[in-house]
């Protein structure tokens, strides 16, 4: 072989050694690229998670200590969900009613004052993204409203759990706030009819959940459920995750 065709063939060799080179490094810098996003993405989940608990469980914390001396007499459960039920038979409402009954008028005056005055702080003015207010019936057709027991019974809830939003609008306290305040409640609050979806048993465990028989009167009830702003991006990421 002539002394050209062998440096030809050797600057051929040294071309593809230099383009398996660089692309080796291009791959390379793809990849760490790559890791540092992941790493990234890792570390604002774990701060979207580590937010998600600590606002939870301060709110939780808060609560129990505002009504510490009130929500046994109430006969109120507070759950690690931040919701709080209204389950006692005699202050709730009559079967097939919506109407408040006297007794836990006089619960709802004491409670939503001090209730929101908790939530309305200002370091969860952009914690919260609502305050729902649940109605729930029992297994009963509420005919009334629709030949549908189950539509019947989302009317009634419906109802009931507006009563109670309409009895807080009505209140002083309701009143006496500020426009921005009555703004962002006007934002926060709805009120939700859960027909008999949600049913208890005699142990205020979900029915669905428990396997056990439904009790009537504990099932027509009226919840306040917080969902903080960081329960939405936690959705958000496990949806994510699902990809």
């Amino acid at each position: 072989m002539s002394e050209f065709g062998k440096n030809n063939k050797d600057n051929v060799w040294i071309s593809f050694s230099d383009i398996m080179t660089g692309l080796m490094v291009i791959f390379m810098f793809i990849a760490i690229s790559y890791i540092v996003e992941v790493q990234k993405k890792q570390k604002e989940r774990d701060i979207i998670f580590e937010e998600f608990k600590a606002t939870k469980d301060q709110l939780y914390s808060e609560l129990k200590e505002e009504f510490k001396d009130d929500f046994k007499e109430w006969d109120v459960e507070l759950d690690k969900d931040l919701s709080i039920k209204f389950t006692n038979p005699d202050v709730l409402f009559s079967l097939g009613k919506a109407n408040i009954r006297k007794k836990f008028k006089k619960i709802l005056d004491e409670f939503l004052p001090r209730y929101f005055d908790v939530l309305m702080q200002d370091k969860y003015a952009d914690k919260i993204a609502e305050i729902r207010i649940e109605g729930h019936t029992d297994e009963t057709p509420a005919y009334n409203y629709d030949i549908d027991p189950y539509i019947g019974n989302i009317k009634l809830s419906q109802e009931r759990s507006a009563e109670v939003l309409k009895y807080f609008h009505r209140m002083e306290y309701y009143q006496s706030l500020d426009v921005f305040d009555l703004k962002r409640l006007e934002f926060w609050l709805t009120a939700n009819g859960l027909s008999y979806g949600r049913t208890l048993d005699a142990n205020k465990e979900l029915t669905i959940l428990s396997g056990n028989k439904p009790n009537n009167e504990i099932s027509r009830r009226v919840e306040f459920r917080i969902v903080t702003t960081s329960e939405s991006l936690v959705e958000r990421v496990i949806k994510e995750l699902e990809k």
